[in-house]
């Protein structure tokens, strides 16, 4: 009797150590991927030492690659999924299909799959906007931005309506060639990313602040 009660109290120990562990998954490009820093500086490394510093046990996945494309991404999102089952899904994607010219009409339905395909699996998800040189034109820049907010409306998810927000165009935010974030920007960009993560993580107003 004894030992069926201790077997029980083990089952439940690990049940709830389990419940309370998390993943975060983050899939993006190079400015999610420390481009030009090194892995640790970026803001990525920094959410993950933040959520360290709660009592919540959270692991953060960066699954970031220079380069990548709204395509690119989408190609591997499902093996991320399989491979990590995440509870929360932070896409910071689009930039470089902008900057490239793409086909909007692609990359909208690139994030809105990536989107769909996460939600399924009941993760929560925080889109990640962005914005383009206004030397691109007002009538490909405006519709650019528009994808992030037009999936956020129809697909009910976390939006933080321009990821570089004090960063871009910022003196000493910006390296040599005025794409990548500095050092210095990577603070910045987490507590720009953790605006729209800590509404969607457990006990927020209890255990999270927004600086």
């Amino acid at each position: 009797m004894r030992q069926w009660i201790a077997t029980i109290c083990l089952i439940v120990l690990c049940s709830t150590a389990q419940a309370q562990a998390a993943t975060v998954l983050v899939v993006g490009d190079s400015i999610s991927a420390a481009f030009g820093l090194e892995t640790e500086e970026g803001w990525v490394a920094l959410l993950q030492q933040r959520l360290s510093e709660t009592d919540t046990e959270v692991e953060v996945v960066n699954a970031s690659i220079s380069g990548e494309t709204t395509g690119g991404g989408l190609a591997r999102f499902p093996n991320l999924l399989a491979q990590h089952q995440p509870d929360y899904v932070i896409i910071e994607l689009g930039g470089n299909d902008g900057l490239r010219g793409l086909s909007l009409k692609h990359m909208a339905a690139n994030l809105t799959t990536m989107v769909r395909k996460a939600k399924q699996q009941e993760a929560a998800v925080l889109l990640l906007g962005m914005r383009l040189p206004s030397n691109y034109g007002q009538r490909y820049t405006e519709a650019f931005y528009n994808v992030y907010q037009t999936i956020a409306e129809q697909e009910q998810v976390a939006l933080v309506d321009f990821f570089l927000e004090g960063v871009g165009a910022v003196d000493g935010m910006m390296q040599a060639d005025g794409v990548h974030p500095t050092q210095l920007a990577q603070p910045l960009l987490l507590d720009n990313a953790w605006q729209g993560l800590v509404p969607l993580l457990p006990g927020a107003t209890d255990m999270y602040s927004v600086p």
